[in-house]
């Protein structure tokens, strides 16, 4: 473990030394797999925002223009989920059966798969665990260049200098290193050598879902809450696409599990995120393969972090009212004219952090549930991790005063505009108290303690 860190911490010296040399990217269409876009939380940033694959360092302020010429942004709290990482131990064990079965019991004349037996070998190991990948730090620093670029006016040395920028992350090695990422990505910006800016480590906040007892004991370790799950899993898409798996392999329809499958689709995904390469892995999937695993990982995600049980998005109380405290302690301070203590607050977590979060906010809440009965019914739901939640997701919420008293609340999930839902404002950047009002039984209600308390049944008598 210690000579890992050690290897990643020389890594980490090396590659970011070299950063800013390399701003524009351009990518060949022809080396995308075809299901890139159903990667779910496994895919990359760039199949959510293309145009990222020309220019890395693109951006569109005109998605920030306000209704009023006077507006000035005065916070942006910027929740991010980690860049790409590694397969977990798992996810790993999956794989190392999966090439097994490859490499001593496929047969047949493809060239991928003879690929595949030849060339290819199984080089993620199980210390890696999910840690940090190059293209996760690159990531990251990136996303902090078009950060400042999008928002000058509060992501600047100036700010960063002063203290008006916070860094808040979870303690997983993943979060820590993105998070030393996004500070890199800015000192060298702007070439500051001179000086260190901390970070503070907040699982509560990053976490919650560890910390909510109920949760973990009613959703995350109870598998009768994910009964959808298994039964899809079961059922007859997923089936039709094992043995699709087993035909092309020539191997027997029992030797492809589910979790052999997933190991599959999950292969032809991290070739790709890490190392850019259109992997052999991916001649065993078509679209509609894709889009069954897909589903199955959105029915999981749905049940487990989204909105299946009310305490998956409960759970996510404290983080909540942590972002709306913030805002709502500018707004008494830019009323009364004072400084802003603080300008930026940024909150690097997982995947798990940002989904609770939309769900209890209600965003991506489709009129009928996923089932493992309505996969077909599905196939344009909103609630779609592929689009919400790839590498390095980030909700930005921007508070800016219009003057008048009218402070005006814009919400963005990847870089791009977003309307909180529900609310009669349907713009994309609402009067503040508008949102305040929308939200208000949460305000008042959502505590973190009460909603994560285990409920005993009282013994029968």
């Amino acid at each position: 473990m210690l000579t890992f860190l050690w290897k990643f911490t020389v890594f980490y010296v090396f590659y970011t030394s070299g950063f800013l040399s390399n701003y524009v990217t351009f990518e060949d269409e022809a080396n995308i797999p075809a299901i890139a876009k159903y990667f779910n939380t496994k895919g990359r940033y760039e199949e959510v925002n293309p145009y990222l694959r020309e220019d890395i360092l693109a951006v569109n302020r005109s998605i920030l223009q306000p209704p009023l010429d006077e507006c000035q942004q005065i916070h942006l709290t910027a929740i991010i989920r980690h860049g790409t990482r590694y397969p977990t131990t798992k996810n790993i064990k999956e794989m190392q059966q999966l090439y097994n079965i490859v490499l001593h019991n496929a047969s047949g004349e493809q060239s991928w798969l003879h690929e595949l037996q030849t060339q290819w070998r199984m080089w993620y190991t199980e210390d890696m665990d999910g840690r940090l990948v190059q293209k996760g730090v690159d990531e990251l620093k990136h996303l902090a260049v078009r950060l400042s670029k999008l928002f000058p006016s509060l992501i600047s040395e100036e700010k960063l200098r002063g203290g008006f920028i916070k860094f808040i992350t979870s303690s997983k090695h993943r979060c820590v290193n993105s998070t030393l990422s996004l500070k890199a990505g800015l000192t060298e910006l702007w070439d500051i050598k001179d000086v260190e800016f901390d970070h503070a480590v907040n699982d509560a906040l990053m976490r919650f879902f560890d910390k909510c007892t109920r949760f973990v004991e009613e959703v995350d370790n109870n598998p009768s809450a994910v009964t959808e799950v298994e039964k899809f899993k079961q059922g007859p898409e997923m089936r039709r696409v094992q043995q699709k798996i087993a035909d092309i392999l020539n191997v027997p329809y029992s030797s492809i599990s589910y979790d052999v499958a997933e190991a599959a689709f999950y292969l032809c995904a991290y070739e790709f995120a890490i190392r850019s390469v259109k992997s052999p892995w991916c001649e065993l999937f078509d679209d509609d393969d894709a889009k069954v695993i897909e589903y199955a990982s959105d029915l999981r995600e749905f049940w487990k972090r989204g909105y299946g049980h009310d305490i998956n998005s409960k759970a996510s109380c404290i983080l909540f009212h942590d972002v709306f405290s913030r805002m709502d302690k500018t707004a008494t301070q830019n009323k009364l004219g004072q400084q802003v203590t603080e300008a930026v607050t940024v909150q690097v977590g997982h995947a798990d952090t940002l989904l609770p979060l939309l769900t209890l906010l209600g965003f991506f809440n489709d009129s009928e549930p996923l089932t493992s009965t309505n996969y077909a019914a599905q196939a344009h739901r909103s609630f779609r991790t592929s689009h919400m939640l790839p590498y390095a997701a980030n909700l930005l919420l921007v508070l800016s005063d219009c003057g008048g008293g009218d402070l005006r609340l814009q919400p963005l999930l990847n870089e791009k505009p977003v309307t909180f839902p529900g609310l009669t404002d349907r713009s994309s950047m609402p009067l503040y108290r508008d949102v305040l009002e929308h939200y208000k039984d949460l305000l008042q209600g959502c505590d973190f303690e009460t909603e994560c308390q285990l409920f005993k049944q009282p013994a029968e008598v």
